[in-house]
């Protein structure tokens, strides 16, 4: 059992701008090739930031409006400062933030939630560029076919894992959800085979209707 890497997911072919870049070229960038950011790399091809949409429409909101209607919003400096930017590295929000190739789908969606980004630069041992990994791409877990993740529900988790028999636990998935049902010896396996079974890729929900034999979760007043 093992969560898909982030090689397997990634964009390999990746579009990207130089430091030097102008700012109409990222444009032309973004939509020749349908993307909406691209990393922007030094001479030796390691990410230094990257420019997204939401980077060049600063330029816009930074316009007067013909009409006098519209009152110019304030900007901070380092907004005004992008607005007023005309390359890749004025433009760019930086530092980038990278992850590595052998990482898993957890850690890469953990590393986005917790610097609010929506795509991050893979790159190899020396920085240098490897590809990129949007939200989109780690998404396409929830693509999987039920009968694939039903198939490791049952060999890896609770076979391989657990040590259980097929016959102990039975295994329905239905669009990623997966029901669980039969017996186990022990209660105090129940809580172990569901949290592993959600931690496989593509699974959304979990609900467990699993008998037990033995509650070897009560204790004794003696503590024996």
């Amino acid at each position: 059992m093992h969560h898909r890497s982030v090689a397997e997911l990634m964009t390999r072919d990746v579009v990207r701008a130089r430091r030097d870049t102008p700012f109409k070229e990222i444009v032309r960038l973004l939509a020749e090739n349908d993307v909406t950011a691209v990393p922007v790399v030094d001479e030796l091809d390691r990410p230094m930031g990257v420019v997204s949409e939401a980077d060049l429409l600063r330029k816009s909101t930074d316009q007067a409006d013909p009409s006098g209607m519209v009152p110019v919003p304030h900007l901070e400096a380092w907004e005004r400062a992008k607005a007023e930017g005309s390359r890749a590295e004025e433009l760019m929000s930086a530092p980038a933030v990278c992850a590595r190739p052998e990482w898993n789908v957890v850690e890469a969606a953990r590393l986005m939630e917790a610097q609010h980004v929506k795509r991050l630069p893979i790159v190899d041992e020396a920085d240098r560029l490897l590809g990129i990994v949007s939200r989109g791409d780690l998404l396409r877990i929830f693509l999987r076919r039920d009968d694939a993740i039903r198939d490791e529900v049952t060999e890896d988790v609770l076979r391989r894992t657990m040590g259980l028999a097929p016959s102990e636990v039975t295994v329905e998935v239905r669009d990623g959800r997966v029901a669980l049902g039969g017996s186990v010896e022990f209660r105090s396996l129940i809580p172990i085979i569901e949290r592993l079974c959600r931690s496989v890729d593509g699974v959304v929900s979990v609900a467990e209707h699993i008998a037990y034999r033995t509650d070897d979760a009560r204790r004794s007043p003696t503590g024996t």
